[in-house]
């Protein structure tokens, strides 16, 4: 099996949930909330895409040569990669149960791990969203990131002490989800989060914690002060506000806020090698990955999800060699034209 295959074997069985597209811009699937695009027009998407196409890099071919090194260390692990897995949960709502929870979380547990990455896992309404991926975190010594929604204090305490069960690497909530966790349908089990609720939970958590769903500088200085870890910059796919900016626009005001304090993660349509290198050089120490994930896993199991990963190293080392860039260190504003 190749690379091409996987998105062969995808286009079969996930349209019309996820068309596939060449190039997963949000345009196709755009208002298909239950689902994989983002509210209404999709602006909220597909402008966090147009945003990321509009950066440019500078090429540098006259330097020593010392080889490239895309290898990262967070959470106390060294990776392969710049890249982890974004939480997905919900296999029926977004995809149509053409995968299980089971099937799509071994996929990408185990295809992370074996790729040298780590893979957040999702949560939702139902138990099964975030106990599915538990039995998979725990056969991989815990090398995975359970990631729970907003919930009240109470549910939220049950994710952790469940996380702490398969002694994951770490634990994240995703924050700009809060609207799912207001209006389910049970009446609302979830709220925002204060400052001192976060320090309080990430306290309780005892583990490195991120807080997905930091927009703003402002934001991240209130994650940092809760003793959060990492942020992850997110909008959620646009799948809530249209007229949100684009996150990789917010990264440099939000690196320049916070410095090297905390560990700043983006994602909102990365696919490449060459996207990865721009989040790096607008302040980012790596990237979430969630849709193209879900198509390597749809179309290949645990293997798609490798023969993507490889596919991002072989990208993201040619435009470092095209860039005189030795280790990610080296991937700087100066870099980019934006």
């Amino acid at each position: 099996m190749n690379y091409k295959d996987v998105l062969e074997n995808a286009k079969k069985i996930m349209p019309p949930h996820c068309r596939v597209c060449p190039t997963c811009n949000g345009i196709a699937c755009k208002g298909q909330v239950p689902g994989i695009g983002a509210r209404g027009s999709g602006r909220g998407f597909i402008e966090s895409v147009e945003f990321l196409n509009s950066v440019k890099i500078h090429m540098d071919c006259i330097y020593e040569n010392k080889g490239q090194d895309v290898s990262v260390e967070l959470f106390g692990q060294a990776l392969d990669l710049p890249v982890l897995i974004a939480p997905i949960g919900g296999m029926a709502p977004s995809y149509g149960g053409n995968m299980t929870e089971e099937e799509y979380s071994d996929a990408i547990v185990h295809g992370a791990v074996e790729s040298g990455i780590l893979a957040f896992t999702g949560d939702g309404p139902n138990e099964v969203e975030f106990g599915a991926p538990l039995k998979y975190i725990d056969a991989v010594g815990g090398m995975a990131i359970p990631t729970m929604k907003p919930w009240h204090k109470e549910k939220a305490l049950k994710r952790i002490e469940q996380a702490k069960e398969v002694n994951s690497i770490a634990i994240a909530m995703d924050i700009d989800s809060v609207a799912i966790a207001i209006f389910v349908k049970d009446g609302g089990t979830g709220s925002a989060k204060s400052v001192n609720e976060l320090r309080e939970i990430i306290t309780v958590a005892n583990k490195p914690f991120v807080i997905k769903g930091i927009m703003t500088a402002k934001g991240a200085l209130k994650a940092m002060e809760a003793g959060a870890y990492g942020i992850v910059v997110s909008n959620h796919g646009g799948r809530f506000i249209e007229d949100t900016p684009a996150t990789f626009e917010m990264l440099p005001e939000i690196r320049d806020a916070v410095g090297d304090s905390i560990k700043i993660f983006v994602d909102g349509g990365v696919r490449t090698g060459e996207d990865i290198f721009k989040c790096i050089a607008l302040g980012a120490d790596a990237v979430l990955i969630g849709r193209s994930y879900s198509v390597a896993a749809f179309g290949g199991g645990r293997e798609g999800v490798k023969l993507y990963t490889e596919k991002l190293k072989r990208e993201l080392l040619n435009v470092m060699i095209m860039t005189g860039c030795h280790r990610l260190k080296d991937i700087t504003r100066d870099k980019i034209k934006y």
